[in-house]
């Protein structure tokens, strides 16, 4: 039996290590926000902080790993009063966090890159699947895209304000990540 010499596996693994990367998020380039729907109006609300972790290749622009993670008393809907009823509903006043974990993603027929992970709001947690666009202009990465999430589906009441505004419990959650590939 012939044994093959590790170091004839070194080229390959400095190729392999030389298209992935780390995206170094730019916090003033990247945003997260949420558009709601209620009876007779919308309203929008944008985390004002989070910590977003994504790797990927670089050249294919696949990603690799996703960790994005937030306090909800740091989204603003511009409306302090309606932020504070936010964290009541939450049930988590003190410290209510959403985060969300990559678990895989895939190419479809039509070319569209698909991300698929973990979304865990109101310590409860589901699967979500969403496309992605991923663009690269030198070192600098940006990956948008959005889903449809139903609140309801993270053991959240319907909000219900003085009987008559109901908020809909279907939310578009927008993002815009960017950064340096390093």
């Amino acid at each position: 039996m012939k044994r093959f010499p590790l170091v004839a596996l070194l080229p390959i693994a400095l190729l392999h290590s030389a298209r992935a990367a780390d995206l170094k998020i730019d916090p003033g380039k990247s945003w997260l926000k949420v558009d709601a729907s209620a009876t007779g109006h919308s309203f929008s609300g944008s985390l004002k902080k989070f910590d977003a972790k994504v790797s990927g290749d670089v050249q294919t622009l696949e990603p690799s790993g996703v960790s994005l993670e937030w306090d909800f008393k740091d989204l603003d809907t511009d409306e302090p009063k309606r932020d504070a009823e936010m964290l009541k509903w939450l049930e988590h006043a003190k410290s209510p966090k959403g985060s969300f974990q990559f678990a895989k993603s895939w190419t479809d027929n039509a070319g569209k890159t698909w991300v698929q992970g973990s979304l865990k709001i109101h310590a409860v947690s589901k699967s979500i699947a969403f496309p992605v666009t991923a663009t690269k202009s030198g070192d600098r990465v940006a990956v948008d895209g959005f889903v449809w999430i139903d609140y309801r589906d993270f053991s959240l009441p319907i909000i219900r304000n003085m009987a008559v505004m109901t908020v809909d419990p279907k939310l578009k959650v927008s993002f815009h990540l960017e950064g340096d590939a390093k």
